[in-house]
Formats: structure tokens, sequence, C-alpha cells
């Protein structure tokens, strides 16, 4: 005789494909989570590394910087040495030129007349001074015009001051210093000029 089946076959069956659908639906879920803190995880990882990246670079770049800062500090440094060099070898050239321009400033000195204080800017020589009148300044800036050493005496001031001798005249005058070897190649180029 057949048999009939009288269960519930239908239910069972919808039963079992909801059994089997919550599983597959919680094995997804797990499935997902496990791939969202594996994506963490990676992300973390990379983000790390980036940071250990730019931390390398800012250490990088403060050194850079400090090299550049020390190079910077040391061309300054050398350019001061190099300028130094310069003004002590032109000091040590015109040595002999110095020398002689101070002789010649005492020899060009009249009796009467003395210098308070001397400045020289480039070839100019300010001079300050003391006369008993004003035919020793006269007499001082004709010695200057006379002398190889000098040129283009200009006297700046002239005032009467009273001192312990009398009274005594103040002077400011500036006067051109020239070498002579200078000052004879200007003149025979002047002359070939005219």
């Amino acid at each position: 005789m057949p048999s009939i089946n009288l269960r519930p076959w239908r239910e069972e069956l919808r039963a079992e494909k909801q059994r089997n659908f919550i599983t597959s639906l919680i094995a997804v879920l797990v499935v997902a989570v496990v791939l969202v803190f594996l994506w963490q995880d990676y992300v973390s990882s990379e983000i790390e590394t980036q940071k250990s990246r730019n931390n390398y670079l800012s250490s990088s770049m403060a050194e850079l910087d400090k090299k550049i800062k020390e190079i910077k500090e040391l061309k300054k440094e050398k350019k001061e040495l190099l300028d130094r060099m310069k003004v002590i070898q032109d000091l040590q050239g015109t040595r002999p030129v110095i020398v002689r321009v101070m002789d010649e400033l005492v020899r060009t000195l009249p009796d009467g007349l003395y210098y308070e204080s001397l400045e020289r800017k480039e070839d100019l020589i300010e001079i300050t001074g003391l006369a008993e009148s004003n035919n020793r300044i006269s007499g001082l800036m004709r010695n200057f015009e006379t002398s190889v050493w000098f040129s283009n005496p200009n006297l700046k001031d002239v005032s009467a001051i009273k001192g312990d001798d009398g009274t005594l005249n103040s002077f400011d005058l500036s006067v051109k210093q020239v070498t002579p070897e200078l000052a004879e190649d200007q003149e025979s180029s002047e002359k070939g000029t005219k």
C-alpha cells in the first residue's frame, strides 16, 4: 500500500531554508566583521607607516635646515675673512704710502700750527687744527699745493677761539691724497689729450 506522508514537509522545508538562510547570513556577517577589522588594521598600519615616514622627513628636513644655517654662517664667516684679508693686503700694499703721507703731513706743517685730528676717507684727508694766525693756514694750503703727495686743498671753516696763549684760529680743511706715480700718470695723460 502506498504510504502517505502526513508530516508537514513544506513547513520543515521552509524551516530548513530559513535555518540555512540565517546560518548563511551569520556567516556573511562574521566574514564582513572580520573583513572590516582586517581593513581597519590595514588602514591603521598604513597610517602608522605614513606617520613614521612623515616623522623621518620632518627630522631630515630639520637636519637639512640646520646644515643650511651652518652653511650660511660659514659663507658669512668666509666673506668676513676674505674682506679682512683684502683690508690687510691693501694695508700691507699701501704701508709705505701711508708712512710717506704721514711724513709729508709733518713736512707741510708750518710753525705756529698744529693738527688736532686727521681722518682719512678713501683718498680724502679731513684735517682739523689750530693756528696762531690765518697766514699760517694759508701757508699750510700753499705747502699742500706744492706737495707731490697732496692736491686740491679745500678750506671749509676758520673760526677764532680764545686760548690760554691768546686768540687762536680753529680750522677745518680737506685735501686729496695722491700717489706721486699716479699723479705723474694723470698729468701725462692730461697733457696727451690737450
